[in-house]
This record gives structure tokens, sequence and C-alpha cells, in this order.
């Protein structure tokens, strides 16, 4: 059994940044990729990032070059750093995680940009 935790979450102003932290209960090496993922309300869940076992990201192309994705394998947690944050990226961000056929899902943490 696999557990992603997400915290980070929060109330931001537009302009500004945030960091969301992942921490899995197992070795991130046990996975073949890891992502971040967000859902507003009425629209469909859409890719924000991912990395792979060997470094590789991608980024969906709302959010490139405004948010960073990176690892810890230390700590066994996945970060996204989101900067010039816009009230377009107010969502419930997800942190995912693939392991051969299988999908594994944190319980999301509500990101809003307002002032």
């Amino acid at each position: 059994q696999v557990q992603l935790v997400e915290s980070g979450g929060g109330l931001v102003q537009p302009g500004g940044p945030l960091t969301l932290s992942c921490v899995s209960s197992t070795n991130i090496f046990n996975f073949n990729a890891m992502g971040w993922y967000r859902q507003a309300p009425g629209k469909q869940r859409e890719l924000v990032a991912k990395i792979n076992v060997g470094g590789r990201t991608d980024y969906g192309d709302s959010v490139k070059g405004r948010f960073t994705i990176s690892r810890d394998t230390a700590t066994n947690t996945v970060y996204l750093q989101m900067n010039s944050l816009k009230p377009e990226d107010t969502a419930v961000y997800y942190c995912h995680a693939h392991i051969l056929r299988n999908d594994y899902w944190g319980q999301g943490t509500q990101v809003t940009v307002s002032s």
C-alpha cells in the first residue's frame, strides 16, 4: 500500500510564490514517475508537472516557465515550486505516483490565488 500526503496549499496573492510538498510512504525510486495534477471546479483534471525515475521532467503548457518540479530522495518527497501565480491557477492540486500499471493519488491540497 502506498500513501501520498500533500501539504503546502493555501491562499496566496496573484504574482506570489507557493511550494507544495508530497511525501511518499515508500521509497520514491519504486515509482516509474511522480507528478502533480490539478482540478478546478467544473473542469477536467490536468497535468501540471511530472518527473520520472531518470529525472526527466515535463510540464503542462499553462505552467511552463512558472512552475518547477523537484524531488528529494532522502526524504521521499516531491516538490512543486509555483511562481508568478495567477487566479486561473486556483484548483485542488493532487500528488500522483505511477508504478507499472498502478496509479496512486494523494488527498489533494487546495490552492487559491486571490487578492
